[in-house]
């Protein structure tokens, strides 16, 4: 049998191992999921498995069922809890083969310590889902587009004619697009929230300053604010992730303007061309709302429609006595179709 560790935030040990692992991303970094932990999104884990034929990474939030607003007064504190994967991606990251033996001392270690479920976003570009079909119930979602950062003509060439034209057409009214670190975290965070009222977003969207605060201090030269203006104003602005020759759009927002400026549209080519000119090999677009190939899907597909990748969740109950048992407490499910049921 193997060895299976798990890691915790202050432990200094935690990057040095994700960043061992050749596939590893922006979203299983300690800075990453500090900013995670901050927002209340649960207490940050790391799991490392090493064995004889095989070595894995798994990194989750943990979750105490009873501070769930559904179980307050009714559950006790500290006795059973979920894992989720942290806002974006993750999932298991194996190297190696025989993999039977993680997997097993992994459910052994959740059923052990009152892990009851798990829900895993499994990442597009790695594809780990592969390696989960035994262990979970894998279930393929909606599509998200990657750009391919292979060189600026490739780039070109991927775009469908008419974003091609609107990117012209910005870039003649006279939109310029320009990055930073942090200096214009002030005008970004203005621009985002105005553009989550307008959308009507969850109240969870709205992150508080220290979200950021730690986003910035923690990841340093791997993040980066991208922003679109014309005569001096800010008309739309994006944060980007920038880990192992990756990039990821992470949030963004725009001004309510008015005509066709399509700034935007010139904003992620110009990110994504800095990218290609810096060394990254994709931008990682994302898909549409809740995965379905809405508005915001075909506007992402515009930028790259040769490069759609299949996006996979992952779901896995250890507990299903107490998993039953929770569903049956809820008076009544707000949302039969989300997992942990208990929670929807």
């Amino acid at each position: 049998m193997g060895d299976l560790k798990v890691y915790t935030l202050k432990d200094d040990q935690w990057d040095t191992i994700v960043r061992s692992f050749k596939d590893h991303d922006v979203y299983y970094l300690s800075a990453y999921l500090r900013s995670l932990e901050i927002n209340g999104d649960g207490e940050a884990l790391l799991f490392y498995y090493e064995g004889k034929d095989c070595r894995g990474i798994n990194v989750v939030l943990k979750r105490d069922i009873a501070s769930c607003e559904h179980f307050k007064g009714i559950l006790e504190e500290g006795r059973y809890y979920d894992f989720t994967t942290p806002y974006g991606y993750g999932g298991w990251i194996i190297e190696g083969e025989k993999k039977e033996e993680l997997f097993a001392e992994y459910e052994d270690w959740c059923k052990e310590n009152g892990i009851v479920s798990e829900f895993v976003r499994f990442h597009p570009l790695i594809e780990n889902h592969f390696s989960a079909h035994d262990s979970y119930e894998v279930i393929p979602l909606g599509q998200v587009i990657a750009m391919d950062l292979t060189d600026e003509d490739t780039m070109m060439m991927n775009m469908s004619s008419r974003n091609r034209n609107k990117v012209r057409k910005a870039a003649k009214t006279g939109v310029t697009v320009d990055c930073c670190h942090r200096e214009k975290l002030d005008e970004f965070i203005m621009i985002y929230e105005e553009t989550m009222r307008r959308d009507n977003a969850e109240a969870y969207y709205f992150f508080n300053r220290d979200y950021y605060d730690c986003l910035f201090d923690g990841l340093q030269d791997h993040i980066r604010i991208f922003f679109a203006q014309l005569d001096g104003k800010i008309l739309s602005s994006c944060i980007v992730f920038l880990e192992n020759e990756r990039m990821s759009y992470h949030l963004a927002g725009s001004t309510k303007t008015s005509g066709n400026i399509y700034e935007t549209n010139l904003l992620i080519y110009k990110t994504a061309e800095w990218g290609c000119r810096n060394g990254y090999r994709s931008f990682l677009l994302g898909g549409g709302v809740g995965s379905h190939e809405d508005y915001l899907y075909q506007f992402k597909r515009g930028f790259d429609d040769k490069h759609s990748y299949q996006f996979y969740i992952g779901k896995k109950i250890y507990l299903k006595e107490v998993y039953d048992r929770l569903v049956s407490e809820r008076k009544q499910i707000g949302n039969p179709g989300f997992f942990p049921v208990y929670r929807g």
